[in-house]
């Protein structure tokens, strides 16, 4: 877990979410940061995790180096009204109003899952992201879209309800990426990585992966120029 919360000095809009977020049933990656210019980030349990109640016991699970834009949002099951009723009033939830029993108060809605998002994600401004959702590493959310059902790994959707609009690689990339999941090297080997992967040049951040035997030395000079700009 980050020990520090905020990731840039100066910046009070932008922090690392799992070192602010407190509820056992949320769970963060290393290095997701999440965004807001018009509330506290810190709060993002309270303005962000919506409809979350501890009777449920659902969880929402974020990677790492996942990016959250401002006003992004996650509903939870406790707001499906059950549909298997006649009605769409929430009788179970006012147990005491109606001497209904307590422990069928979760009859009141509909149980659609936890919501489970991949690493290296990007979900954009003021998007909504619903029960049940998962979304696979790389993926895109577009600004305001409305996720209601599973995303693809590195696929971009938007709109309401949220459809695919494009994959970001073709299907050897994604395939290649999620085998290697740079996100879970340690921050030094990535930290070396990183001109590979601003790149795009997967190739060469496979071959730096499969070269790293233990007690030996490699530099990525081995592997040609790592800078895109002097290609």
């Amino acid at each position: 877990m980050m020990s520090k919360i905020y990731p840039r000095k100066g910046d009070a809009q932008t922090v690392y979410l799992n070192a602010v977020v407190k509820d056992p049933q949320i769970e963060v990656g290393d290095y997701t940061i999440y965004n807001d210019f018009v509330s506290d980030p810190r709060l993002f349990e309270r303005n962000n995790v919506l409809y979350h109640y501890p009777v449920h016991r659902e969880r929402l699970v974020i990677g790492r180096f996942c990016s959250i834009a401002c006003g992004a949002r996650f509903l939870f099951n406790c707001a499906n009204h059950s549909l298997g009723s006649l009605s769409t009033y929430t009788f179970p939830l006012f147990y005491e109003e109606w001497g209904l029993d307590k422990a069928d108060v979760a009859s009141a809605w509909d149980d659609k899952g936890d919501i489970v998002v991949g690493n290296d994600v990007w979900i954009g401004y003021e998007a909504v992201v619903m029960a049940g959702v998962r979304i696979g590493d790389g993926a895109i959310i577009a600004a305001r879209a409305v996720v209601t059902r599973d995303v693809a790994p590195y696929s971009i959707v938007g709109g309401t309800p949220a459809r695919e609009i494009r994959r970001r690689f073709d299907a050897e990339t994604a395939e290649r990426l999620q085998r290697l999941k740079w996100w879970d090297w340690p921050a030094e080997k990535i930290r070396r990585c990183i001109p590979l992967i601003q790149a795009g040049d997967w190739r060469k951040l496979e071959e730096y992966a499969g070269a790293q035997v233990p007690g030996t030395e490699f530099d990525l000079q081995d592997l040609g120029s790592c800078d895109a700009r002097s290609r």
